[in-house]
């Protein structure tokens, strides 16, 4: 009679039907060998013996039961090895619930149940197959990631699993497969849709995602609908065809992400083995805590568009906060073959005018500190014009916002590599840009309103996804400044009052001006909503109490603090160009900071 959890385990489970989902086992007398995983070999050393139920490698001198080969095949700590093998063996652990175990058990079969209705339904489903080949997809990858076709009538899967007889509608209101109407009656949460299932790490279906067809979408309903949360189903946790790609990142040492299922997909029929989506949700440090189990290196590979621009900046803050070497893989129309202008915006499409494409642009995939020099510098050719450029009280932001970024880089070789080819494309002595990005220093996270609008696509707006409250934001005295009169005209209902100050504003915030004097609380974009809110909630005082002399001494407090801030950035620009010998630019700066006001 096994002594403990992980001895009944053992007998349950035989080393060599366990190890053989992870590798290739051929006979060696009366053990079995094996290429180690662990270590590259081109001989077998490594011996799996089915009598001591035990495995070793000669060549790295590993060694161990299932649950040591476990833990360091999938990185796992010895709390998540037991409970996978548990759930292999059958065994209820003894410091779960029973009946939740068993709860949970009904939910993959519910699941597995759902899967398969999708996959017949969608066999007898032309308008569903004719869709997947007009995106690309083949027969073969449509099986292989088992995906289905939700038929478009209102209790078609609730009613096959209630026939079944093995389950309660209240139990599929739990799967997250039907809901209840406040009626009572039980719907299929998925209709007329595009079935992607969402396996977990162990290949079984966990929860899925719908893609509505196009001819089907009347606009008042979402393009894709996922699963809600469940006991098994946890979309911060899970990344779409990780189960798949896991092997393939462990080999490669960088995982590629991309945004949907479909990039997924395409990538993956392309011979992309690497490849992960998130599913449907907001990237995670869990999801990166799973993926750093096996990869070093993350390269991002998102839409082609600002959106996807915006995305790709708060995926690079979250994988360098969670130690990734971050790269960008940027999909061009240009560089397609065959593609039709404007016809690329994200790694399917590209895959699909060209299956090549997408294994370039991983290979050409270039580092974040580059991304963001294309992002925020100007690409002007010529030294006057990129001065020009950095002058403007927008060109500072967006030199600070990359001095932000590289401040943030984990290595100092790196940071000092980059902010020497920065000091390169800009210009600016790397002394200067030093002393520039010690002085933005406490003002880490200022506002950059278009930098930091977010999409909702990848991440919250305004910043990077993050667990918990969001951080406070930080602004500049001048900054505040604006906000306060913002605030005033808003609560004395008088923009009027404030107008001659705009001049002094930054274009997020003139936005922000134009909308609320219009009576505009909300709009489109998510970094202009941010400051609105921020405005709105301000503590005014008083509406009645807000006098003409309290615009006044706002107004004039601004104006100082928008001349201080010129100065310096003037102050900055005679300096480079003094050290670069260029007098038409030291004449410009010098004539501009004789008429500023006085301090």
């Amino acid at each position: 009679m096994p002594s403990s959890t992980t001895e009944l385990i053992k007998s349950k489970l035989d080393i060599a039907e366990v190890l053989k989902g992870y590798i290739t086992l051929q006979p060696a007398g009366k053990n079995l060998k094996a290429l180690c995983p662990f270590h590259g070999e081109k001989t077998p050393s490594f011996i799996v013996s089915p009598e001591r139920q035990t495995w070793h490698c000669f060549g790295c001198n590993e060694g161990g039961d299932i649950f040591t080969f476990v833990m360091k095949y999938e990185n796992l700590e010895f709390s998540e090895a037991l409970r996978l093998l548990a759930e292999k063996a059958g065994v209820e652990l003894r410091h779960e619930n029973p009946a939740e175990y068993r709860y949970s058990g009904l939910l993959y079969d519910l699941n597995d149940a759902a899967k398969e209705f999708f996959r017949k339904a969608f066999a007898a489903a032309p308008v569903a197959q004719e869709y997947l080949k007009g995106r690309g997809l083949s027969k073969e990858t449509i099986d292989e990631f088992e995906i289905g076709w939700a038929p478009n009538e209102p209790e078609a899967l609730t009613m096959s699993l209630l026939n079944g007889g093995r389950t309660s509608p209240q139990d599929l209101v739990q799967a997250g497969l039907s809901i209840k109407t406040e009626r009572g009656l039980m719907l299929d949460r998925f209709r007329g849709r595009i079935m992607f299932p969402i396996h977990n790490h162990l290949g079984k279906v966990v929860g899925f995602t719908g893609r509505i067809l196009p001819q089907l979408d009347r606009g008042d309903m979402g393009k894709y609908v996922n699963s809600p949360e469940t006991p098994i189903f946890q979309k911060s946790k899970l990344l779409y065809g990780f189960w798949k790609s896991k092997e393939g990142i462990r080999e490669s040492k960088a995982a590629v992400l991309v945004e949907g299922q479909m990039d997924f997909l395409m990538s993956w029929q392309s011979g992309v083995r690497n490849v992960i989506a998130s599913s449907g949700t907001a990237l995670t440090a869990d999801h990166l805590r799973t993926v750093h189990r096996f990869a070093e290196e993350l390269i991002l590979s998102f839409d082609n568009d600002t959106a996807g621009s915006d995305a790709a900046e708060r995926a690079i803050d979250l994988g360098e906060a969670n130690d990734f070497t971050v790269k960008i893989a940027q999909i061009r129309t240009e560089d397609v073959s065959g593609a039709a202008e404007g016809s690329v915006k994200d790694a399917a499409d590209a895959v699909k005018a060209d299956p090549e494409s997408m294994k370039r642009a991983i290979a050409h995939a270039i580092p974040a500190p580059e991304f963001y020099f294309k992002k925020y510098l100007s690409d002007a050719a010529s030294s006057a014009e990129r001065m020009a450029a950095l002058r403007s009280r927008e060109g500072i932001q967006k030199l600070r916002a990359v001095l932000a970024k590289l401040r943030r880089m984990a290595s100092p070789i790196e940071r000092d590599s980059w902010m020497k080819e920065l000091s390169r494309r800009t210009d600016i002595p790397v002394e200067t840009l030093r002393e520039e990005s010690a002085r933005a220093a406490p003002e880490e996270g200022a506002s950059f309103p278009h930098a930091q609008a977010g999409t909702g696509r990848m991440g919250s707006a305004g910043q990077a996804p993050q667990e918990g409250p969001a951080p406070a934001r930080r602004l500049s005295r001048r900054e505040r400044l604006i906000e306060d009169l913002l605030a005033a005209a808003a609560a004395a209902n008088d923009f009027a009052a404030i107008e001659d100050s705009l001049p002094f504003f930054d274009p997020a915030y003139k936005e922000a001006f134009e909308a609320m004097k219009k009576g505009g609380r909300r709009s489109d974009d998510p970094g202009l909503d941010a400051i609105m809110d921020a405005v709105i909630l301000r503590d005014t005082g008083d509406a009645a109490g807000i006098a003409q002399d309290d615009f006044a001494t706002l107004k004039e407090n601004l104006a100082r603090e928008y001349h201080k801030e010129r100065r310096q950035i003037l102050t900055l620009a005679i300096r480079n160009a003094e050290a670069r010998g260029d007098e038409r630019e030291l004449a410009d700066a010098l004539a501009e900071l004789r008429n500023l006001p006085a301090e």
